[in-house]
Formats: structure tokens, sequence, C-alpha cells
């Protein structure tokens, strides 16, 4: 019974993601509500994932040192941090620190808004529900996770020139040659502005469904919270093997 509930669950997930992209209507309204969206879950999210890139790149490189100085090979530590950063750290955490901080407010929100009967007023008045609430949700986490993993990478990699360079005493030169040698345009850097875009389209995707579909009460919007961040993070970590799998050969 277990088994016929989960694949009705996966079956109604999909259903619904389908009902977001028909949804899709770019209009005046949209567009309004698009703009609103990237600030609230983009912008305002900005702080954490700086932090957040900064502290991985300073562990990253001392990690690396000190794996390295056992080869006499430390000068490539940035060839390290470049590669790990751009091909799995940066788009994955990206998307986690992203589903804790916007993804638990989507489906917060949505849980709100069926626990106070404003989706089914929207239904009443004639405008579609998940065009209005979900839709512009979904595209703006589509757009504004690759530009937070840009800024993730941008911290890491400033922040591991600080370790490397300034504490550690590699040659600066060495280190910027290095990372310019061993990152690749198409191989790293495309790729994981890919991943990124798919982890947040799962995110708000997750997030969306779960508040949207959430029990009318004030607990019920608590387990959909909780139920959307372990759900999303989960979903993104198994992506992200699927797609190293295929993208990086």
């Amino acid at each position: 019974m277990a088994f016929v509930d989960t694949i009705r669950s996966i079956g109604r997930a999909g259903m619904f993601s389908m009902s977001v992209f028909r949804a899709t209507r770019p209009n005046r309204d949209f567009w309004h509500e698009l703009t609103r969206e990237i600030y609230k879950i983009g912008a305002r999210s900005l702080p954490i994932i700086a932090v957040g890139g900064a502290f991985v790149g300073l562990s990253v490189t001392l990690l690396g040192y000190r794996v390295l100085l056992t080869y006499g090979a430390t000068n490539q530590v940035s060839a390290a941090v470049g590669i790990g950063m751009y091909r799995e750290l940066a788009p994955v955490l990206t998307a986690l620190l992203f589903i804790g901080r916007a993804g638990s407010s989507i489906a917060a929100e949505l849980g709100l808004m069926r626990a106070t009967d404003q989706i089914t007023a929207l239904g009443l008045m004639g405008i579609d529900p998940v065009g209005k609430a979900v839709a512009p949700r979904f595209w703006a986490a589509v757009l504004t996770v690759p530009l937070l993993t840009a800024f993730f990478c941008c911290f890491a990699i400033a922040a591991s020139w600080f370790q490397a360079v300034q504490v550690l005493g590699i040659d600066n030169g060495s280190f910027w040659q290095v990372m310019k040698d061993s990152v690749d345009v198409y191989d790293d850097f495309l790729p994981a502005f890919l991943k990124s875009a798919v982890f947040g389209g799962t995110a708000a995707l997750v997030a969306s469904y779960v508040g949207f579909h959430a029990e009318p009460t004030i607990e019920g919007t608590s387990v959909a919270t909780t139920r959307a961040v372990v759900n999303a993070s989960l979903l993104v970590l198994m992506f992200n093997f699927v797609l190293s799998a295929f993208l990086f050969r």
C-alpha cells in the first residue's frame, strides 16, 4: 500500500510540474511577480551565499594544501579548488543554502495561503492560482540559483587566494596560472550553471508542490516546510550524481 501511495504522489508531483509550465504566461502581471520573487529569493539570499562561499573556499584550500603537501605539489592547490568548486561544491552547496533560505520560505508562504483560503479565493475569482503563486517563484529560482552560484564561486576563490597566498605562502602568479590552466569554460564553467538551473527549478517545484498541497492548518504549514527542505535537499544530491555522471567524463 505504501508503494502505491508513493507512485501516486510521484504522479501528482509530475502533473503539478506540468501545470506550472502550462500556467506560465509572460504577461505584465507575470513579469511584475517574477521581478518581486527574484528580489525576495535571490537578492536576499546573497549574504548567506557570500559567507558560505568564503568559508568553503578557506576550508577546501586548507584541506587541499595538507593533502598535496605529502606529494610536494602544493602549488596545485588552486587546481583542486577550481575544479572541485565549479564541478561539484558550488552548485550543490549553493542549492542547499538556497533551499534552507528560500525553499522553506516558498513552502511556508504557499502553506499559509492554503491555510487562509487565499488559494481557494484566487480560483473563485477566476485567477489560476498556479500561474499567480507558483510559476513566478519557479522561474525566479531557475534564474537566480545560477547567479548565486557565480557569487558563491567568486567569494570561495577569493577566500582560497587569501588562504593560499597570504597565509600559506604559495606564489601568487603560480596560484592564478594553475587555476587558469586547469579550469575550462566548456567542461567546468558552463556545466556548473546548467546544474545550478536544474537544482533551482527542482527546489522551487518541490517547495511549491508541498506548500500548495499542505493541510490547511498551522501544523500543516510547519510539516510542509520541513518536508520541502528535506525532500528538495535529497533530490538535489541525487540529481547532482546523475548530472555529474553525464556531464563530466
